[in-house]
């Protein structure tokens, strides 16, 4: 295990994905800022958070818990950048670097749920 949560790849990936999140809202219609801008925003902050959280509460059961939340998060965030994408909304080339870092993150989540 490593020192801390913040060597973690998938808690790194996770944290560029809700930077993305909120670059990619940022140009979202004013009008979706008490909705789909909040939850992309959420749901890619709760991924990261949740990566986190597990690895600090210290058993093997809480880590996996906590994991399996953030992968819940995550499919939350690819849930709405589908909706997103067929609204039009955001630029398509930071929902194409948001969807592939999502991508990439529940890969990761998968195959550290498993390693357990």
């Amino acid at each position: 295990m490593t020192s801390s949560h913040r060597e973690l790849k998938v808690w790194q990936r996770a944290v560029e994905l809700s930077v993305a999140l909120y670059k990619l809202t940022d140009n979202f219609p004013k009008q979706e800022i008490f909705g789909l801008t909040s939850q992309l925003r959420r749901a890619g902050v709760a991924t990261a958070s949740n990566i986190a959280e597990g690895y600090g509460r210290g058993s093997t059961a809480d880590y996996k818990r906590f994991l399996a939340m953030a992968r819940g998060s995550n499919l939350e965030a690819q849930t709405q950048l589908v909706i997103a994408r067929e609204l039009g909304f955001g630029r398509q080339h930071e929902l194409q670097i948001a969807e592939g870092l999502s991508e990439e993150v529940a890969k990761m989540l998968v195959k550290m749920m498993n390693s357990f």
